[in-house]
């Protein structure tokens, strides 16, 4: 009888002293749904691509409806370019003649400015859900927010461009040199805002470029390129005279605020997450060594 007493001791207390795996325990029914939400998935190609078309078609209608406070505009960039010229780094004029007098040049640079921004971003965003489908989300999201707060820049700080400010000598190189392109010169003007130039999403849209090749490419010329391309653009979007340098700082600003917003949601940057939707909880000494620089390349 005692020893009976003792083993249902013994079989109570090993019970009660097993350890209760936290993971096995049922979230709340809403804390489930956000870690779903969070959590790193495959992305849908037809949902990614109606996704992205909606969202730029919003955009472009926001950005458009906006209305052109022309005076406002004017003196914003009047105030811009003598806060350029107290600081030293009023060269915008200079380097947009330089530019303008080898004519090759500024004709390839017109081109750059109305095509790459379209293209190369579209290019990094179908290669990362190519190849790096769990980090997609992430830097969609930063992209996205990045181009949602512009939208209040350009509603609360009507900005000309240089090419269209009173009383300076800029040129306007699309409209001097007939080429294609620039949605705010020519026939063309009427189909966008001209006074939206502050922040510049060339700027946010090429550094965002430029940061996810270099934080997920592993070849080294592929970071150096990523990382040239943004200031290739900065060269361009002032040479053009569509943008003042402080333009450039706006646009830099709108990016600082997509990566919190996309690293507050997801717990991390998008470069840290698992590059395929299936390594998600995976152990971790088996998340280093795949990994590891060694297997880098046979893995991207």
């Amino acid at each position: 009888m005692g020893e009976a007493s003792v083993k249902t001791l013994d079989t109570r207390t090993d019970v009660s002293s097993s350890p209760v795996n936290e993971s096995d325990r049922p979230e709340p029914s809403g804390r489930a749904l956000l870690s779903r939400l969070r959590a790193p998935r495959r992305p849908r190609i037809w949902f990614e691509v109606l996704l992205i078309a909606v969202s730029y078609w919003t955009y472009s209608l926001i950005r458009n409806a906006v209305p052109e406070q022309k005076a406002a505009a004017l003196a914003n960039a009047d105030w811009i370019w003598r806060v350029e010229q107290a600081l030293g780094i009023a060269v915008e004029e200079r380097i947009n003649h330089a530019v303008d007098s080898v004519t090759w040049l500024v004709v390839g640079m017109n081109y750059y400015y109305a095509t790459l921004h379209f293209v190369m971003t579209i290019g990094v965003l179908v290669w990362i859900y190519r190849f790096h489908p769990g980090r997609y989300a992430a830097t969609r999201l930063v992209l996205f927010a990045t181009t949602g707060v512009a939208l209040v820049g350009y509603y609360f700080y009507p900005l000309a461009p240089p090419r269209l400010m009173n009383g300076q000598n800029f040129i306007d190189t699309v409209l001097v040199h007939h080429t294609w392109g620039s949605m705010a010169s020519g026939n063309l003007k009427h189909m966008s805002n001209q006074y939206a130039a502050m922040p510049s999403m060339h700027i946010g849209w090429s550094l965002w470029c430029g940061l996810t090749i270099f934080a997920v490419a592993s070849a080294p010329w592929a970071r150096i390129l990523g990382l040239l391309y943004p200031a290739a653009t900065l060269v361009v979007i002032v040479s053009t005279a569509n943008h003042f340098w402080l333009d450039a700082v706006g646009g830099m600003l709108c990016l600082a605020f997509g990566y919190a917003v996309s690293r507050a949601w997801y717990g991390s940057l998008p470069h840290r997450l698992p590059r395929r939707p299936e390594e998600t909880g995976r152990h971790p000494v088996a998340a280093a060594v795949l990994n590891h620089p060694a297997l880098a390349r046979f893995q991207r």
